[in-house]
């Protein structure tokens, strides 16, 4: 599941919350239902992927540190069937680990302890960008066209979708509004913290927050490169962040 249903929104989202810390799933089943989301709750990893299956959310936060399978088993066998927005908590103190967690497929993570109020907001921010269809161009103020065509690459904007040739590229909700992001200002380079501030909806609290952008343009350049070591569409731009290559040739559907 990659987008949410108009009456989703009306009524809330389904959230997976996993942790097997009970007071935390107390307190998020708690809080988050207050603001009219259906939530469910598992005390590890593999009581988690069981109820994914079921339960089909909207989003899933997710533990690092569980028993039976830890967040990051959980990240790669939810990331091998869907592309459903995951918020990892950890309480790693190692930033290697955290981006452990991103280069499987995770949307954003927080390290504990954490401020209930500010997942609340991560989780409004993932939500809004990843799923409602409004992607990030249109905060970065350009108007992409409806299909931008570069070499075999066609990025369908209105679909939401990427192909090469004629096989679909799956990408995450997060993945397709940074690509849209990087290919409305082409040409332009664009700093870790303007996308993290377009993309993902926050200023970076801390240096190693700009990794967030980091590890999802390597992830984008492995689906879309034909040599992600050497990239030709998604550049670097040194000592500011990245910026996709001039496009020459742009078609437009109704």
């Amino acid at each position: 599941m990659t987008q949410i249903s108009e009456s989703s929104r009306d009524e809330g989202l389904k959230i997976l919350v996993a942790d097997d810390e009970a007071n935390i799933r107390r307190i998020l089943e708690t809080r988050l239902a207050m603001q009219g989301h259906e939530v469910v709750a598992a005390k590890n990893g593999a009581e988690a992927l069981e109820i994914f299956r079921g339960f089909e959310p909207d989003l899933v936060v997710l533990d690092v540190m569980m028993p039976e399978l830890d967040g990051f088993a959980v990240v790669e066998r939810i990331r091998a069937q869907s592309e459903v927005p995951i918020i990892l908590l950890t309480a790693l103190g190692d930033v290697a680990d955290r981006i452990t967690g991103l280069q499987l497929g995770a949307d954003d993570y927080m390290v504990k302890p954490f401020s209930p109020k500010e997942l609340e907001a991560r989780i409004r921010c993932v939500i809004r960008r990843a799923n409602t269809g409004n992607g990030a161009a249109g905060g970065a103020g350009g108007k992409a066209a409806n299909v931008v065509v570069v070499g075999d690459l066609s990025v369908d904007f209105n679909r939401r979708q990427a192909f090469r040739s004629a096989e679909r590229i799956r990408l995450t909700g997060m993945e397709f509004n940074l690509l849209e992001l990087l290919i409305s200002r082409s040409g332009e380079p664009i700093s870790r913290l303007d996308m993290l501030e377009k993309v993902w909806g926050y200023k970076p609290e801390r240096a190693s927050d700009s990794r967030v952008v980091d590890v999802h343009i390597s992830r984008l350049r492995a689906k879309l490169e034909h040599d992600p070591e050497n990239p030709e569409l998604i550049l670097t731009a040194r000592g500011m962040g990245y910026m996709f290559q001039r496009i020459a040739q742009t078609v437009d559907v109704a």
